[in-house]
């Protein structure tokens, strides 16, 4: 008997190790990851880098607490700085924690320029932004927040593609917008760089400040460093994680000189965030997935694999419905049942994970090959065979 809380309902299988895109299980089966610890590991498993990097720096010093000044920090925030629009940056350990400071950054804002009652988060509903008390409520979720009462105010909510609804919804006390530029728990959806131009005009002209929650499409998974990029708006606010740290805990809160005028001393703490050791993986996995060449090789594997799969989908019209997302963040969204689905391909040594509307979520690594791409295309093909 297993004395872990039942609050994940794990599958029957765990793994001895792992290699690239692949891991091998504790009864000896190779399986094709293209989860990585949804979009967590961006450079696969046990990357040769990365455990120099670790090995390196574990000899040195691992944690030393933000009383004291950490170089690796210093380092990892001006490369995040002269990559991006941020001008500052706020280290955290995940998503979550990135996503609840972000809220906070906002808030605190306004608070510091005299509005206090300007503190509204105007966000979309059935989105994701993590796990806690707050995030759940910003995501307006009547699933993730059923049981977790009373309700959280500060959060109002427009449904995706409601642009009628969205505009109504900002009021004199709207402090920010915060969306993901690409929903990833919700199906993922991308949000058109025409509607991000557009809510950035809005945003400057009721003086608000535009969250974009880079946590799952952010750092390379897009084929850009950042999903937004290709919209060319500059956001006041990016929490991020996940890529960031190839699989180490690091979550990030990028902001412009203006939000962080209010993040004063004493105004957020974290006793983890922006160790020594989490800080020298993270400028490892910045130096190379910040290279433009690695991340021309993305879009290029990313429009590979996507012609493929849509290849599939119009070989069985009546399995697949649609091909979504960007980069190597890819959603398949199906006409048949989903746990179903999933099961075959697992049985088939491809590893993938669900997302809303009956999307399947596939994310290999970065630099996973066009031969393993070939390989999981192989596998949808099969499975989709047998329905």
């Amino acid at each position: 008997m297993s004395n872990l809380v039942k609050n994940y309902n794990r599958k029957k299988i765990s793994f001895s190790r792992g290699k690239g895109s692949y891991l091998y299980s504790t009864d000896g089966k190779k399986y094709l990851d293209f989860v990585q610890g949804i979009a967590v590991n961006s450079l696969g498993h046990s990357n040769p880098n990365l455990i120099k990097v670790l090995k390196n720096q574990a000899q040195k010093i691992w944690h030393v607490s933000n009383a004291f000044i950490i170089p690796e920090g210093e380092k990892l925030a001006k490369k995040l700085a002269s990559k991006t629009f941020a001008d500052y940056v706020m280290f955290q350990n995940s998503g979550a924690e990135a996503t609840e400071a972000a809220i906070k950054c906002a808030r605190r804002y306004f608070y510091s320029i005299g509005k206090p009652k300007k503190n509204r988060i105007l966000c979309v509903k059935n989105s994701f932004h993590g796990r806690t008390i707050a995030a759940i409520h910003a995501s307006g979720s009547k699933k993730m927040t059923e049981g977790f009462g009373p309700k959280i105010s500060g959060f109002d909510h427009f449904i995706f593609g409601d642009h009628k609804s969205f505009k109504k919804k900002i009021t004199k006390n709207t402090a920010a917008i915060m969306i993901e530029t690409i929903m990833g728990e919700g199906g993922i959806k991308v949000i058109p760089d025409w509607c991000l131009k557009e809510i950035r005009k809005i945003c400057y002209k009721k003086k608000i400040l535009l969250i974009l929650d880079e946590v799952q499409c952010g750092i390379g998974r897009s084929g850009d460093f950042f999903a937004f990029e290709r919209s060319k708006v500059k956001p006041d606010i990016v929490p991020i994680a996940k890529g960031i740290g190839g699989g180490f805990p690091i979550g990030a809160v990028l902001m412009n000189k203006k939000v962080a005028s209010a993040m004063i001393p004493g105004t957020h703490g974290t006793t983890f965030g922006g160790n020594p050791l989490a800080m020298s993986i993270g400028n490892k996995v910045f130096d190379i997935i910040s290279n433009k060449k690695f991340l021309k090789n993305v879009k290029m594997k990313s429009n590979y694999f996507n012609q493929k799969l849509n290849e599939i989908k119009n070989k069985y019209p009546k399995i697949i419905d649609q091909i979504r997302g960007r980069g190597l963040l890819i959603g398949v969204k199906l006409r048949v049942d989903q746990t179903e689905f999933i099961k075959k391909l697992m049985e088939n040594k491809l590893l993938t994970i669900r997302a809303a509307e009956n999307v399947v979520r596939v994310l290999p690594p970065l630099n996973v090959s066009k031969k393993e791409i070939d390989q999981a295309v192989k596998i949808f093909d099969k499975v989709c065979k047998t329905f």
